[in-house]
């Protein structure tokens, strides 16, 4: 790749990123696989399948994607049919990541506000239903894209990186999937997930005022109302976080539809429409791994697991010198 400005930046972001990421969304499935969290099985399961595509999106976007077209540029993902296939993956795994955080949104929103349909819908059975579901339609809507590359160049009669053809910006078909694809990630995600952490807030509030009319000045220590906090905490944490990472996302689609210009496909670190669409790629990415943090910093229980978990190594590192002292 070209540029010497901001190539190295790149090239440490996105190892940092895995270095991070990967980690932290492994700590989070070994911490809720566990269920020592106080959590429902139902959550649980929402929370480890987040986890898990989280992970994924950090193998395949940060380090196959990304690290490797950086540091292994002539590899066998950079081969046009890899590079498709990876670009597919990548694709897959941020759907299926981004759709879950709606489901796993939805599942609390019944939960706290229909306490009716609470013991239909918020079961181990419906959890894993809808997780299974999303998984498989966030693949089967990205095969597509398979088909919307076309070597950059063809060196020794073998086709080398991905340059999305000309035909995906004229024909009418591909033009709808570019839509669709962008109206279901993150522009369906973004009002669902505002309208549903809406109204599950307002319904904490309302129902905590109503709370702390009947316990008059007793509900200062209610632990209910304490509860209800902690979850508008949780909610506005994820919400907040996802939006932030995710607007410049919807900033460069806007910006490709209103000028009309291509998606940047180059290898020039130095351009300005590389730069703003890498931006937005980091954003994004870094979304996946942040999520272990907001339960760490929102959830005793998970604290507290999380220390046990950093401890453990050292803990029987020491024993076994004990052991040996003993002996």
């Amino acid at each position: 790749m070209h540029g010497p400005a901001n190539g190295p930046f790149y090239a440490v972001y996105y190892p940092a990123l895995a270095i991070i990421g990967v980690p932290a969304n492994l700590v989070a499935i070994i911490i809720l696989s566990r269920g020592r969290c106080g959590l429902s099985r139902c959550i649980t399961y929402y929370l480890v399948a987040i986890a898990v595509t989280d992970f994924l999106v950090m193998v395949t976007a940060v380090i196959l994607n990304r690290i490797g077209g950086i540091y292994f540029r002539y590899s066998v993902l950079s081969i046009t049919p890899g590079c498709a296939v990876s670009t597919v993956l990548v694709y897959a795994t941020r759907d299926g990541s981004v759709w879950l955080t709606v489901a796993f949104t939805f599942d609390r929103f019944v939960s706290i506000c229909y306490q009716k349909l609470k013991t239909r819908y918020c079961t181990e059975k419906t959890a894993l239903l809808v997780i299974g579901m999303v998984i498989t339609l966030s693949y089967v809507k990205n095969v597509p894209f398979y088909f919307t590359y076309q070597p950059l160049y063809i060196l020794d009669g073998v086709p080398w990186f991905c340059d999305i053809k000309s035909s995906y910006y004229t024909i009418p078909w591909w033009q709808a999937y570019d839509w669709l694809d962008h109206i279901l990630t993150p522009f369906l995600p973004f009002f669902f997930i505002l309208l549903l952490n809406a109204l599950t807030v307002r319904h904490i509030v309302e129902a905590s005022r109503a709370r702390r009319r009947l316990k008059g000045s007793e509900s200062d220590g209610d632990p209910e109302i304490a509860n209800r906090k902690k979850s508008i905490v949780l909610l506005f944490a994820i919400s907040l976080s996802f939006l932030l990472l995710w607007v410049t996302y919807v900033g460069h689609f806007l910006y490709v539809r209103v000028t009309a210009e291509a998606y940047f496909t180059g290898l020039d670190f130095n351009d300005p429409h590389f730069i703003f669409q890498e931006t937005t790629n980091m954003l994004q990415l870094l979304s996946s791994c942040n999520n272990t943090f907001i339960y760490a910093v929102a959830q005793t229980k998970f604290r507290n697991e999380l220390k046990k978990l950093l401890v453990f190594p050292f803990a029987v590192i020491t024993s076994c010198f004990r052991l040996n002292s003993a002996s």
